[in-house]
Parts: C-alpha cells; structure tokens; sequence
C-alpha cells in the first residue's frame, strides 16, 4: 500500500481567496497594515523551504503593540522576516505576519560584549556594527548575509564555528516577549518572574511544574543530556529546564527554536563573542569520504575553529565557482571528499603556533592533494564563499522543474562516517541523483540535498524519507541539527523523544498558546503524513529566473524591498502567473499582470545588487530589462532609436529644459510636470521638482596627439549642472590629471557618445546596438587600438561603457576615473597638508562602484581627502538609477531612509559618491549636499 495518500501528480495550485471575515477583523484590530491583493499574498507565500501555502494576508506591523493586538483577535499567525527557512516554518494558509520591515533595531551595548537586536535585523549588519568593537555574533549560519535575528533565535541558529557552546540558545541574555494572549514579558527585568506570576500564572506555574517533573525523572534527564550534547532543533528545547530555575528564563530560552510556536520575540539581547582578526584556512582533499571521516577526530583535536565536510559532488561544484584557485579547478574528482579547516586566534602568534600543530597533523594524514593553510584574506574568503553558497548552488544547478531540498541532521562525531555511508546507500537506492552531502564535520552535522518532482508520485520521497529516519535515530542522532523542525519533521518528534517527552512538549504549547494559534502545524502535529502535504512544485518559466531556489540572499540589497516588490518576489510571481494559467485561472493571471506592471518592472531599479548577493548570480534586472522591451511600441522604439542618432542634439535639448525649468517658477514647473504625468505615462514622463539641479556643460573635444589616456566625460555633465554651482567631476578629472603631468584625450563626437545604459535599462535593443557600434568605433580609434585606457567619470557609465566594448573591442581598457586617479593620479602629487583635509567625509559607494570592484580605489581617494571616512549604516543602492528617481520617487526615497537617517546623526564635514546620479538622490534625502569625491580631492590638493 503506498505511503501517501496523495500519490499522484498534485497538478497546478489555484489559491484560495481570502476570507472577508478574517481581512474585517485584521482591519478592526489594527486598521492600515493589512495588505490582501493576490501578489501581496503570492509574493510572501514563497520562502527557501520545499512547502508551499497562501496565506490569507500579509500583515505589517510596526510595533510590539501591533503583535499583541493582532494576538488578540485570536486568529492564526504565523511570524515570517527574512524567509531563509529551510523546513516549513515560514508559510502559512492563515495570516502572515512581516516582521522584518519595521523591526530593524541595532543597539551596541557596553564595549560590544552584548548587543539589542530587533527581529528585522539581518545577522551580517549587526556583526557590521560590532566589527568595531572587535566582537561579533557566536551564530554564524551559511545565510548570514540574508537570514535576520528574528530566523536566528526562533531556529536556534549556530552555523560553521559555534558549535554548541555559542549558538543563540548559549548566547541569548534576555528577550522582550509577546505572549499570545497580548502580554508582554522582558525577561531581563530583575521583576520578570514576579511579572510572569502576576499575569501569565498558568504559565508561571506549569513551567514550574515541568521543570520538577523532569529533573525528577532519570530517564528524561538522561535522554535531554544525550541529544542536546549535539547539535539540534528537533522540538522545544527541553535542556531549558535542567539548564534554568526561574519560569522567565526557562520561558526565554523555550522561545529560542520555538519557531514563532510560543511567543514573538519584539527584541533579544545577546552576548557576543570575540572575532579573532587573524584566521588560517585551508583545504584537505582526500581520496573518499570514508578517510575524510577517519580523519577528523585528530582534526578536531588539533583545535580548529571550523572543520567542513564537502563531499565529491559538493567538490564539482565548487571547481565550477569563479573565484575557486587553481589547484582546486585541476581537480579531477572521482570519489574524493575534503574538509574545509580554519584556526582562529586574536594575535598572530598563537595563530603560528596552530599552524604548527596542524602541520605535524597534515603530515600523518593520507592526504589525495598537498595541503594548504593560508592567511591570504582573498583566498579565505573564496574559500568560504564557496562553502557557504553551496546549497544554493547545487540547487540552482538543478533540472528545471525540480524542488531542492536541503535537510540537516546531525549524530555523535564517531557514528559520522557509518551515518555517511547510510545515506549514500539510501540515495543510490532510491535514485536521487547527483544528491550532495555537506556540513560541520566538528559537531557531527550533516547536510545534505535532493531534488525532487513533487507534481509526481510521492512514494519514493516518503521511502526515502521513513528510511533516513530510523538511520539517524538509530544511530543515537536528531532529525534536524539546525534548521528547525518545521513541517518537515514535526511528524517524528515523538519517535526522537518518547512518549514522556513529547507530552512535556505539547504541555508547553499548551500553557504558552492555549489556542493553539501560532504558527499551526509547525514543531507539533497529530498528522503522521504532514511532511507530505503543501509541497511546493516548480513551474518552468524563463531561463531568467528557473534557476532560483527561492532562498532570499537577494533582498537585503534591493532597494524596492519596503516598497513594493524583491527579485525573488518577482520570480515567485512570474512563477505563479504562469500556474494560474497552467491552472486555467486566467483572471488570477490577468490580476497578477496588472498588478506587476509597477511593483516588479517599474519599480526595478535594474542595479543588479541582487546579482552580487545571489550564489548563482541570478540578476533579476536583466528579466526587468526584456520585460520593458516587451512593453513598448514601434513608434517608442523608433524614437529612443532616434535619440541614439542625435544624442547631442537630445542632451542638449535637455539640458536647455532643465534650466528653462529652473528658471521658471516653481510652483508652475512642478504642476506642468505633474498635469503632464497624470495625462501620460508615469513610467515616461519625469517628475520635476525643485530640489533638481540645473542644465549642465555640453562636453568638448579636446584632441591630443600625444595622450596618457582617453577622458569620456558622462552626458551627466550636460544634463545636471554641478552640486551648488561648483566646478563640478569634469573640471576636477581635467584639473587633477594636469597638476599630476597626465595628459587626457577627449575624443571628437563626444557629445554623441553614451555608455548605452538609458537604453539597455529600458530595454530598447535596437536603440542600443545604434549607440554600441558608435562607440565602439570612437573609443578603438580614439585608444589607439586599445593602447591607451578610456577613463570614465561617473561610476555607471564606467559600467556601461565597459558593457558596451568588451566583446567587440576586448583590446579596449575601461577604467573608472577613481581607479585612474587612485592609480596614476595620486602618486604624482604631493601628500596635502593635514589642515587641508576634512575631519569627517560620509561616502555613498554606488551601486555600480560596488559590482565594478572599485572599493579599494574609492576608499584610496577618500583616505586623500578626509580623516575620518564613513560609509553610513543602512547604506545601500539609492536606486535614482538614471531616472528611475525622477520618475518614481517614492522608489528613492523608500531605499535611502535608512541610509538619510544614519547620515542625519552623523555631523559629518563634507558628502560624497561617485555617480552625479546618485548625489542628486542622496541630496534629496538627506538634505545635505554630495559631491564627487573627486571634486573634493580637487579641492584639498589644490
């Protein structure tokens, strides 16, 4: 008989719509943060996990006082922030509620030993703000570029090095605590239990109760010992009864990888840890998994901060990776596997003498490659690049169609090798192919990942899945080690624990939620069959977005993420248009058009941020881009054709509009612009506002017959004038090459010449390939055939024209006009006075100035002009992105909040970016005036 009882294809999913009732009683409770349109709701239903569900709304409170009331309608909720979840956790049919936008809150504590963290905070910027104490967070997840504190602490999160001594669980000091029935709890006020006692007594009592009956019973103390004495998450965290004495901290620490199952957590106050400067890594290749295992008890004692396990299919992928070395890439791997180790210390010394040890280590082991320890910060952190965005990898790489899974287990370090050799049977046995194992070999963690068809007959996956079970269990381990049980296991929590501990868990649920209307279906549940139910089913779409695994890197970078939609919103909705049409709900998928049209296309800010933070480098800009195309009409493209042309004549034309703008009043400016908007395309016609520049300077051939470089002034200069009637980037490049003796070549028909990005951002293909070819064949001649560099002085258009030549004219160097100073400039000019630099610079790096490299320039530069150099926390891509700014506003002043409100406390010398662009817009929301960071370095070495 089969295992499911729904063991044919599922078919394509038609959601249900949302129940008026539920939406009314959202409204009454908290008027204003319910969003219910059918994107809002498909947009959320997706996070990194292989379950699928609708939730009735989409809820966005903004403060602790807005949980509690939603608590108290008594309706089912489920807490969702970051959606790197990897087991369930963070879907739901009922109401769902966003905790990410409004509860971002940073506070360092002391001298960075502690730190107040909010639930919307994501892990890598709160070790960004305790960098500068030296500490940083004991969790340290693969996903810390994108997971938040709110994911870390209902997860119980550790990761590569914290084992178990410096998870969350270990580390959390205290939490402010929304119980469901709307009381709020701080566990660190010295009143807490008597606060708990007071207003929660059943549950002051019952936690009370629990502790005595456990520690009165060997067996559960005895079982509590085995299993948290390794890694796991399977359940509630039962150690927090032998652990603490008092209800409040018993409670606090059940809330850790509680899953949003008991309480949501407003705010956490954690211990921090110290992040050794000095680190030493290296990778041991061996010639098969089962001497990779043998080998890691001497590893572990040895003393490594990390060891990680990357078996061969793990290590295929890994030579495929960009940044892998070259010794890596010559691999030819076969059967091999290899343990990535890291020795961490805080002086250098101790540092040497582990290297030591390890290499008396290294030298009795039988190794498949000589092995390596470096210190180079380049080559560690390609290292554990690579380790890090495995899964999502692995998972992109996958037949289109298929659903990753990634599972985690983890059993004591001598049963590793026989767990690994169980698993490897299983997936031959059940032909999952190509499945990878992975993990923290340390802590006797695995990982490992499957993909399946889940549109298909569900018999093998269940097989597989009761079959891993009792491998794990019988070899003393847990089910899940650190990505929470979620829906995935919560049908085996009893088989792990017994039938004694697993009424002290539904005991718990009972005293914190008596209704049972948190996160329902999540850690507990009666239904044998629920890790079978509302698994998720991928629809091929567009080679664009197929390879997404949906796991969320991407959104912390993106600039529209509090205003409309995320590149992996935008994926799951193309996805879920192309369902509702598979499905025959063809006024579902019209809905869905509509409604994308301005949350995924017109508020793209096509920066290709996502790119840089995706692991297999999907750039949601390049769909946005094809999108546009599609969008737009002959005579549109016939048009923007057209200006490719006559690009003088336009700029020009535009520029004399600005000024004529300006000139005028105000107040008839804007309401001309406005009244031309409302008539026309809000996507084509820009919005005029006061605080906008004047025309700018047409640009000028300067030809040389003898030049060190070819100067390509943006067509920026012509249409905004410089920041408050300054000299502005183009005098300032001209001026700083001639007081270095370098001489510029300015090319004739440089007022023709364009890096093509308003086309290609656009998606007018024919229009771009009109401006390619001119400038192509500019720069070649103008270059000397390549011999001499193109300098750019706006950090886009380096982007742009580096677009533009590389595959027809490689021969041409493109270099942004920082790199050129940063490299030629400043070494030929005379280090400025002390009085003459700045005391203080806020600096705005670009998007484009990110994705070129250009860091270690900008940061060269800034270093010439100020003493102090600030990047603002909250920065990110403004997302002016050429006239995304002047035709959708809201877009830039929703990214740059964070960043304006960093900058406002700040009371900083002077402002700078790298894009004219860009200042304008972090002008316009800061109040404060950015200009060129060469304009300044103008200034101080004049």
């Amino acid at each position: 008989m089969s295992l499911t009882d729904a063991g044919t294809p599922a078919g394509p999913r038609r959601p249900a719509p949302s129940d008026p009732a539920v939406l009314e009683a959202v409204e009454a409770a908290v008027p204003g943060i319910t969003r219910a349109r059918a994107s809002d709701r498909l947009g959320m239903a997706h996070d990194a996990s292989h379950y699928l569900l609708t939730p009735q709304a989409v809820v966005v409170p903004e403060s602790a006082a807005q949980v509690a009331a939603l608590m108290r309608t008594g309706l089912p909720l489920t807490f969702r922030s970051g959606g790197t979840s990897l087991s369930g956790q963070g879907v739901t049919g009922h109401l769902l509620v966003d905790t990410r936008r409004h509860f971002r809150g940073i506070e360092v504590l002391g001298d960075g030993e502690r730190v107040r963290v909010r639930p919307g905070a994501v892990l890598r910027q709160v070790n960004a703000r305790l960098a500068a104490y030296g500490r940083r967070l004991g969790p340290d997840p693969a996903s810390e570029s994108a997971c938040t504190i709110g994911g870390v602490v209902a997860n119980n999160s550790s990761g590569m090095t914290c084992g178990t001594h410096a998870n969350t669980y270990r580390t959390l000091e205290s939490m402010v605590l929304v119980l469901p029935g709307g009381t709020v709890i701080d566990t660190g006020a010295p009143d807490a239990d008597a606060r708990l006692r007071a207003l929660e007594p059943a549950l002051a009592e019952g936690l009370e109760r629990l502790r005595d009956r456990i520690r009165g019973n060997p067996d559960s103390v005895r079982r509590i010992t085995a299993q948290f004495a390794i890694k796991n998450t399977m359940g509630y965290g039962l150690n927090s009864f032998l652990d603490h004495d008092s209800p409040a901290q018993i409670l606090a620490h059940l809330v850790v990888g509680s899953e949003g199952t008991l309480g949501f957590v407003a705010e956490a106050v954690l211990r921090t840890v110290p992040a050794h400067r000095h680190a030493a890594t290296g990778l041991l290749v061996f010639s098969s998994l089962w001497e990779a295992m043998a080998a890691t008890p001497e590893l572990v004692a040895a003393g490594p901060a990390a060891v990680e396990l990357l078996d061969a299919e793990s290590l295929r992928v890994a030579r495929l990776d960009p940044k892998a070395d070259e010794p890596l890439r010559a691999l030819d791997v076969r059967s091999h596997a290899a343990l990535l180790v890291e020795w961490q210390e805080p002086d250098p010394e101790a540092l040497t003498a582990h290297e030591r040890e390890a290499g008396r280590v290294f030298a009795r082991l039988d190794l498949a490659a000589p092995a390596r320890l470096s210190r180079d910060s380049a080559g560690r952190a390609a290292l554990w690049r690579i380790r890090k965005n495995l899964y999502a990898t692995v998972a992109g790489a996958r037949p289109s169609g298929t659903t990753a899974l990634l599972e985690d287990v983890a059993v004591p370090v001598p049963a590793l090798a026989d767990l690994c050799g169980d698993l490897a049977e299983l997936f031959a046995k059940h032909r999952y192919e190509r499945s990878v194992i992975f993990g923290h070999a340390k802590d006797g963690n695995l990982h490992f990942m499957l993909n399946e068809r889940f549109g298909t007959d569900l018999d093998r996956y269940a097989e597989f899945t009761e079959e891993m079970v009792a491998a794990v269990l019988g070899r003393g381990g847990t089910l899940k080690a650190e990505h929470g049980t979620g829906r995935v296991m919560a049908p085996f929590v009893r088989r792990q624990y017994g039938d004694e501990l697993y009424e002290v868990m539904r005991e718990i649920k009972r005293l914190c939620d008596p209704a049972g209307t948190l996160n329902p279906g999540v850690v507990l549940t009666d239904d044998p069959k629920a890790h079978l139910r509302d698994l998720k089913t991928v629809v091929s779409v567009e080679p664009e977005v197929d390879r997404c695994v949906e796991c969320g890197y991407c959104e912390p970078v993106c600039p529209s993420r509090d205003l409309t939609t995320t590149p992996r919103q935008r994926i799951v909705l193309r996805r879920e248009i192309a369902a509702a049409r598979a499905a025959g709900d063809h006024a579902l998928a019209r809905q869905l058009e509509e409604e994308y049209g301005y949350d995924a296309v017109d508020t793209c800010a096509v920066d290709g941020m996502c790119a840089t933070a995706c692991p297999v480098l999907i750039n949601t800009g390049d769909l946005t881009k094809r999108l546009r195309g599609e969008r737009h009409g002959r005579a549109a493209r016939a048009g923007w054709k057209t200006a490719a042309k006559h690009w003088s004549a336009v700029t020009r034309a535009m520029d004399l509009a600005m000024d004529a703008a300006a000139a005028a009043p105000a107040g008839l400016a804007e309401g001309a612009s406005r009244t031309a908007r409302a008539v026309g395309d809000p996507d084509t016609v820009p919005q005029w506002s006061r605080d906008l520049p004047r025309g700018g300077t047409p640009r000028r051939p300067a030809p040389r017959h003898e030049a060190d470089a070819v100067y390509v002034p943006s067509c920026l200069n012509t249409l905004f004038a410089p920041a408050d009637g300054g000299p502005g980037v183009m005098a300032a490049v001209r001026r700083l090459a001639e007081r270095a003796g370098l001489r510029l070549r300015v090319p004739e028909g440089v007022g023709s010449m364009c890096c093509g990005t308003p086309w290609s951002s656009k998606g007018f293909g024919e229009g771009y390939e009109v401006m390619g070819r001119r400038v192509r064949e500019t720069l070649l001649t103008a270059t000397d055939g390549g011999r001499l560099p193109v300098v750019s002085d706006a950090a886009s258009c380096t982007e742009g024209f580096e677009r533009l030549v590389a595959a027809a004219s490689p021969a041409v160097r493109v270099l942004d006009a920082v790199t050129f100073v940063a490299e030629h400039v400043l070494p030929r000019l005379p280090q400025p006075p002390e009085d003459r630099r700045l005391a203080s610079l806020a600096l705005h790096p670009t998007c484009s100035s990110v994705r070129l490299g250009l860091d270690a320039a900008v940061a060269t530069v800034a270093e010439a002009v100020a003493k102090e150099i600030v990047v603002p926390d909250g920065w990110q891509c403004c997302a002016f992105a050429g006239d995304r700014g002047l035709l959708h506003p809201e877009l830039t002043a929703s990214a740059t909040r964070a960043e304006a409100a960093s900058v406002a406390e700040g009371g900083f010398a002077a402002h700078a970016s790298v894009n004219r662009t860009c200042e304008i817009g972090m002008t316009r929301a800061t109040g404060k005036t950015y200009h060129h960071l060469l304009e300044l370095l103008d200034q101080v070495t004049a």
